[in-house]
């Protein structure tokens, strides 16, 4: 007994010192972050998250078989650190021991056992998952390209043998008699390996070794998470509570100054020069970005869903959080220990390259280590300078959403992709090139294509009926419903005139009275803000937020609009500029119309129809199911879904600002998404965007000429189709 109590205490001395000292070091930088507030009111709601996240496990589910093997191994070892409890009382207190009042109950000696099969179980199904999908046969296709697999394959050996020792020491505790339900088969593992085992004398040695081999798995694997990426083992918790609490993905965080409170950009004087705008080197991340990169599972959850990654970009969402952990972790010295850089010292890069593109699986080579390496290394920048992130890594993303959906820790990849977006726009002038034209036009015209404002009032002439103006510090007529915010494409762009003008006929037919702003209306800032400048977003917003605050009324404005991304920043981001509003979209009106009987399909349409989930309509606002209530509502229409739809939805490729940015790298994104749409043989391809519109229909049109699509497939939007039902010759 003695030895046993010697060994197991200095196993304990050891394991709280070594991995004392990480969790010490990793709190301290993690800290050491910039402020980040707000991540810790409304409590209760982020405790109830976290039950339903963390202990619900409910994003890890949505995988199915993997979902449900996590979910068992989460709360195997839940369940089995009673085990725990029970082989260090067994070493340390008395070999009989158990838990006061219930450890002898024969429901908990079930529990644990059915809980160390379950574990068992689901790590030889990560296993089998792991050689069917990995890297070296799937490539790129493979969730685990570019993760740490090693180090993966030495968690699933030590996991097992955590199971292998319980079961080994409890059979031989039984042959013993020390077993704490004496002679039950309620934990019947232990009980049939028992038998096994046989009833020889033998079984007081295995006890005492398998008791303490069980404790040494377990202090080494408490060592081994802590310097590993399972460290999110203990941090994703926190990760959870301290998440963003929007509804869907929310708005964009705005720039902060380096207490964590938002920059006004109108207020000059409070613009300093050491204001950071963005993140320009790693030390200008927040805590809670600090903890992102710690929480990094390397799942590739994020991988496989990114539209970038999935038509041959450099960007993986994965691989870019695990560089600016690994980063972040190599230049520790010199953000908590003072360290300085030499004078005149110069660093000595080791580029690697693919085709002159950044090698995203390269990952952790490029930023291991430390010293004046990592202290010069530029955060974003091309392999001869040793950047860390590559600018095509930077410039491919789309702001889609699909990576934050399906992360099962919560990490907030398209705030930090945006914020160092933010730098390379603001403080460094280095964007590409083709997306200035369209910052330009923004700021000279109001609009991306730099039309002129008298345009914008187009798409109303030859209608049959008088659309209303709203005029900018004057009262809003009293039977106005809703003010149509109509949207630089929808007034601009000929495909989206045409469903603005069927959306108006639709309202009309209701008797939903409405007006517009027409040439005082500008761009709401989206692609300005999306691709990192938040001073022209903030100078666009800041006007139309006037304008919307002159148009008074009793009640409160109610806004209704075509575009997403419209709806999304009068919704979700005016209110960071003092833009209050009830808003919907165009979608979620006609469903509302068409259930009120207002609007009533009658005209058969005789069509099969796919339906394509735009981001900021869908991830980002959630909002799925009025379009496909509005489709289901039109006699003959026949719906099928895409493979990836909904919270999986496909990005067109427009999101981001990339609707202004040549795609050069790899295949085109709206390509990829059309070419599953035209998989399921449709006559329609409906959406709810006019730049899902675009992408989708020049994809359809390239593939028209090269044959792939039938001459007949159309593009439309779901207000044009509803409109094809009202009436036996529309015009669309």
């Amino acid at each position: 007994m003695a030895l046993r109590l010697t060994l197991a205490l200095l196993m304990l001395v050891v394991t709280a010192a070594v991995a004392g000292r990480r969790i010490f070091w990793l709190t301290k930088l993690i800290r050491s972050g910039r402020p980040a507030l707000g991540r810790t009111d409304q409590i209760e709601e982020r405790l109830k998250g976290q039950v339903v996240e963390v202990f619900g496990q409910k994003k890890l589910l949505k995988w199915s078989a993997p979902g449900l093997a996590h979910f068992f191994t989460f709360w195997g070892f839940i369940i089995l650190g009673l085990t725990i409890v029970e082989a260090y009382g067994a070493l340390v207190i008395s070999k009989d021991f158990a838990f006061p009042f219930f450890g002898h109950a024969r429901w908990l000696g079930a529990a644990e056992d059915f809980f160390a099969v379950a574990v068992l179980l689901a790590i030889i199904f990560f296993a089998i998952n792991r050689l069917v999908n990995a890297p070296d046969r799937a490539h790129r296709a493979s969730r685990f390209y570019g993760s740490h697999t090693g180090p993966a394959w030495v968690i699933l050996g030590m996991i097992s043998l955590v199971v292998i020792t319980l079961f080994i020491y409890r059979g031989a505790q039984y042959n013993t008699g020390h077993f704490p339900w004496g002679r039950s088969k309620a934990p019947f593992a232990s009980y049939l390996v028992a038998k096994a085992l046989g009833t020889g004398a033998y079984n007081q040695g295995l006890e005492t070794f398998f008791l303490l081999a069980q404790m040494a798995v377990i202090f080494g694997f408490t060592i081994i998470v802590t310097y590993s990426k399972h460290l999110h083992i203990a941090t994703a918790p926190l990760n959870v509570l301290t998440k963003r609490e929007p509804d869907a993905l929310g708005s964009l965080l705005p720039v902060t100054d380096t207490e964590g409170k938002p920059i006004d950009f109108a207020d000059a004087e409070n613009l300093s020069e050491d204001t950071a705008f963005g993140r320009g080197k790693i030390e200008d991340f927040s805590w809670k970005g600090y903890l992102d990169f710690a929480t990094c599972t390397e799942c590739g959850r994020c991988q496989s869903q990114c539209p970038a990654w999935n038509t041959d970009k450099p960007l993986s969402p994965k691989l870019l959080i695990m560089d600016l952990r690994d980063h972040l972790f190599a230049k520790a010295p010199y953000i908590l220990d003072g360290k300085t850089v030499p004078d005149g010292a110069e660093p000595n890069f080791v580029a690697e390259s693919e085709h002159g593109h950044h090698v995203p699986e390269a990952g952790f080579p490029r930023v291991e280590g430390s010293g004046i390496e990592q202290a010069l290394r530029p955060l974003v920048g091309d392999l001869a300078s040793g950047g860390v992130i590559d600018p095509d890594v930077l410039w491919s993303c789309t702001t889609c959403g699909a990576c934050v959906e399906q992360c099962p820790v919560d990490i907030e990849h398209i705030d930090h992709i945006v914020d160092m977006r933010r730098y390379q726009v603001l403080i460094e002038s280095a964007f590409p090139s083709e997306a200035g034209v369209m910052l330009r036009n923004l700021e000279n015209k109001g609009n991306p294509w730099g039309l002129a404002d008298k345009g914008r009032e187009e798409w109303t002439e030859g209608l049959g009926f008088e659309v209303r103006r709203a005029q900018p510090g004057t009262r809003l007529d009293a039977v106005v419903e809703y003010l149509f915010w109509v949207g630089c494409a929808g007034a601009l762009e000929d495909r989206s005139k045409k469903v603005t003008r069927a959306f108006a006929e639709l309202l009309h037919v209701a008797g939903v009275e409405f007006a517009v702003l027409g040439a005082a209306e500008t761009c709401t800032g989206d692609p300005a803000r999306r691709l990192g400048n938040e001073f022209l977003f903030q100078m666009l917003g800041m006007q139309n937020v006037e304008t919307l605050n002159s148009v008074t009324r009793a009640d409160p404005l109610k806004i209704v609009a075509t575009c997403p991304h419209c709806f999304n920043t009068l919704s979700n981001e005016y209110p960071q500029l003092g833009g209050h509003y009830e808003v919907v979209h165009h979608t979620q009106l006609l469903a509302r119309l068409v259930g009120e009987g207002r609007l009533t399909p009658v005209e058969p349409v005789d069509k099969n129809v796919t339906y394509h989930d735009p981001c900021y309509l869908g991830r980002h606002n959630k909002v799925y199911t009025p379009p496909r209530d509005v489709l289901g509502a039109i006699p003959a229409l026949t719906s099928h879904e895409m493979h990836r739809c909904k919270e999986r939805g496909f990005c067109c490729g427009a999101g981001g600002a990339r609707f202004w940015m040549e795609e050069k790298i790899g295949k085109r994104i709206n390509r990829e998404r059309t070419d599953e749409a035209i998989g399921l043989d449709p006559d329609l391809i409906s959406t709810a965007c006019p730049f899902c519109m675009v992408m989708l229909s020049d994809a359809v049109t390239e593939k028209k000429a090269d044959g792939s699509a039938k001459d007949h497939v159309q593009v439309l939007d779901v207000a044009q189709i509803l409109q094809q039902s009202l009436a036996a010759a529309p015009p669309v």
